[in-house]
């Protein structure tokens, strides 16, 4: 891998949670009560993972989202602040910052539960907002605030020539709106089946993650159709290794498409092997150290 160019300018417009993460031995069944080995809460919600991510991984970051006026609200703000990300634009709304519950089991498996709370409001973008994401490099987008407010970033973005970087996740019907201005699209390998991919734009890119198996990146209008391998690592918990990938294409984007998978790639692998979400997303200097290993 050639050496990393300066990391891109990212805006993320996305959810901020608390996660209340439990460790178990196994996942329940339905129905199935089993005992947790622990409990701890820490930062989460897919836009606050991938703003992480793209900060650790080098990027100035702008996170556009929204938390409520609970208790719960300063352990993810406290998380990104920490991270570097500036807080101050953050929405602080009246009622529940939004909340995951995460059952991780000792295989690294897990299930999740998301209440939506104060990201239910960004079904808009304020002016202030917009004027970030026009300036930005790359706009980094996922499904759980509004579907309104996801397509209001990715067209203002779009209109003035920022990369728009799609997670669908939680995976849904996509506008055909949102399709023509998205540049690349970010799956793993079911929500790729759901969203019936080989049927997308040709001008799109399509980088499908295949957990253990690497990676695919498919662009249609440039011939380009690549694989790449996951470094072999000792999985601990797999929470939020999609974020983590998601968020490091984002910022290393400047290194050219291909080199920025591969660096994404290494970097959801060895966020695996840390618990949490945001918080087991990797330095760039961690990256760069797996991947001149491999």
């Amino acid at each position: 891998m050639a050496s990393l160019s300066p990391a891109a300018s990212v805006v993320v417009v996305g959810s901020v949670n608390c996660d209340i993460t439990v460790v178990t031995d196994e996942l329940p069944e339905p129905g199935q009560t089993v005992t947790g080995r622990s409990v701890t809460l820490a930062q989460g919600g897919k836009g606050a993972n991938q703003a992480i991510a793209a900060a650790r991984a080098g990027a100035a970051v702008t996170l556009i989202g929204a938390v409520g006026d609970d208790d719960f609200a300063e352990v993810p703000v406290g998380a990104l602040r920490d991270a570097g990300i500036d807080v101050d634009s953050l929405r602080r709304t009246t009622g529940p910052t939004g909340l995951a519950t995460v059952t991780v089991a000792a295989s690294g498996e897990n299930s999740i539960v998301v209440i939506p709370g104060a990201n239910a409001h960004l079904t808009e973008l304020r002016r202030s907002e917009l004027d970030a994401v026009a300036t930005a490099d790359v706009l980094s987008l996922q499904l759980e605030i509004p579907m309104s407010g996801v397509l209001a970033a990715a067209e203002h973005a779009h209109a003035h020539g920022t990369t728009v970087v799609l997670n669908p996740s939680p995976v849904t019907e996509l506008p055909s709106s949102l399709l023509e201005v998205v540049d690349i699209l970010v799956v793993n390998r079911g929500e790729a089946a759901r969203l019936a991919v080989e049927t997308l734009p040709p001008r799109m890119v399509v980088v499908t993650t295949l957990g253990s198996d690497g990676v695919r990146v498919i662009h249609a209008a440039s011939d380009t159709d690549a694989s790449i391998a996951a470094p072999a690592v000792d999985t601990v918990d797999t929470t939020g290794a999609g974020d983590v990938f998601a968020g490091t294409l984002c910022a290393r984007l400047p290194d050219g498409l291909v080199d920025a998978v591969a660096f994404a790639n290494a970097a959801a692998a060895l966020s695996t092997t840390r618990p949490g979400a945001g918080s087991s997303a990797p330095s760039a200097q961690d990256v760069s150290v797996i991947t001149h290993r491999t």
